[in-house]
């Protein structure tokens, strides 16, 4: 007899969410500069061709590993094989670990959209505005404990009422203002240049390291391997087709990563000139780079609002999806109700985050392999648990289970039209994959490369 759980209204309702949990600030802020740093075209060339073959693979199976359960991660490998129930547990550790300093992001984010909006944007285009922020013993802290307050707050009213309507209302105008500003930035005197370096591929700057980065960039856009698409699934109801879902969240996802650099990297050549310099800005592209973008802008300080407010907008949706999966461990486990797995989520926020807050100012002395606690924890979570969540998981599917389990879920409503792909790519070409991301990040961790 299957569990009474909560769903999604419908297939669009389905959709959004998942798709609101895909895009967040692994879209906005990461995807740009690392176009920016591997070569604009060809990094976007390479990631396209990724994401609609490995990346649509594994959605495809956490998706479906969640409906079939309808159970979130920590039993849903259980449920299927006891002997992988570790499983399970090792993707909850990835959201665990991501979850409070995403909030901690997301507090800067809301610092910057206050900013703007209080009309202090030449404040914020100087050069030590930024670093003078983090640095800040009290400021920062306030920042994140509202924001995360305000996940907390709407997980805790449920999928329907909670997840699906912020949904509903943030997606469709994160996709109007991303093409708005994108629209604005193209028209200044420059641009071109950009849009040439962003959408032209020069093949002489293909690398191995670009492949990489590029599947790095998939795990932290996508929400894979870290149990989000695996609760997600477990709330679809029967009737949606699945593979026609996992496509249209992918086209929401790549979407709005493509209109993020389109934003970016012209605006960067217009008012920077397209320096190697101010391509190479990096994680401090979004909040060193832009406000000095802003502040040059007729009407900047309307323009930067409006870019923070869609940039809070997304990271408000995946920090939802965050927070979801730990309440749902929570309640699936322990057997708590919404409401008290919901405060004590935010509670556990609070007291991992404000260490991470304060771990750029009175507490940088904690620097674990020499990394701020925000950068180690980033580095473990997804640059060595979530490839090796990705590993196993195809492992149990294509060699445990059987891709059958999976194309079986799929096919409840219609033919899985690429389902000898999908065996080969989950069996095979995947793992291959996968250890190849795992081997280069630990090596890039101990300098022994290069990036």
């Amino acid at each position: 007899m299957e569990k009474q759980r909560g769903s999604f209204t419908n297939k669009l309702g389905f959709v959004l969410a998942a798709a609101g949990s895909a895009v967040g600030l692994g879209n906005l802020w990461r995807f740009p500069y690392l176009a920016a740093k591997y070569g604009g075209g060809i990094f976007l060339l390479v990631y396209l061709v990724l994401a609609v073959s490995f990346g649509f693979a594994l959605m495809v199976t956490e998706i479906a590993i969640g409906r079939k359960t309808r159970l979130s991660a920590v039993g849903a490998y259980a449920s299927l094989n006891k002997k992988f129930g570790f499983l399970g547990y090792l993707s909850c550790l990835v959201p665990f670990i991501i979850t409070p300093y995403y909030c901690v992001i997301g507090g800067w984010v809301l610092k910057y959209f206050t900013v703007f909006v209080t009309n202090q944007v030449s404040s914020a285009a100087s050069d030590d505005f930024f670093t003078g922020f983090i640095t800040q013993a009290a400021a920062p802290v306030i920042f994140f404990a509202v924001y995360a307050a305000a996940t907390a707050l709407v997980v805790m009213m449920g999928v329907e009422k909670g997840i699906e309507k912020a949904s509903r209302i943030m997606m469709p105008l994160l996709i109007v203002m991303t093409v708005i500003i994108a629209v604005f930035g193209l028209m200044q005197p420059g641009a071109v240049e950009g849009v040439r370096y962003y959408l032209m591929p020069d093949f002489s700057r293909f690398s191995a390291t670009t492949v990489l980065a590029a599947m790095g960039q998939l795990f932290y856009s996508m929400s894979l391997a870290m149990g989000i698409m695996i609760t997600y699934g477990s709330y679809m109801k029967k009737d949606a087709n699945l593979e026609k879902s996992v496509r249209q969240i992918e086209l929401f996802d790549t979407g709005i990563a493509f209109m993020a650099g389109l934003m970016i990297i012209p605006a960067v050549f217009a008012f920077s000139g397209g320096s190697e310099e101010a391509l190479g800005k990096g994680p401090s592209l979004m909040f060193i780079t832009l406000p000095k973008v802003f502040n040059s802008m007729q009407f900047g300080t309307a323009v930067g609002a409006v870019f923070f407010l869609l940039v809070l907008f997304a990271a408000l949706t995946s920090s939802i999806s965050l927070t979801e999966t730990l309440v749902s461990i929570l309640m699936d486990k322990l057997g708590w109700k919404r409401r008290k797995a919901s405060i004590v989520v935010f509670v556990y926020l609070l007291a991992v985050g404000i260490p991470v807050s304060l771990g750029f100012g009175i507490w940088d002395f904690i620097a674990p392999m020499g990394m701020s606690l925000l950068d180690f924890f980033d580095f473990i979570s997804n640059s060595v648990l979530m490839p090796i969540v990705a590993f196993l998981t195809c492992i149990f599917i294509g060699y445990v289970v059987k891709p059958e389990t999976v194309i079986e879920e799929v096919e409840l409503n219609g033919k899985f039209r690429i389902q000898k792909f999908y065996t080969i790519m989950i069996k095979y070409l995947a793992p291959v994959c996968l250890v190849a991301i795992l081997i280069f990040a630990v090596m890039e961790a101990m300098g022994a490369i290069s990036v």
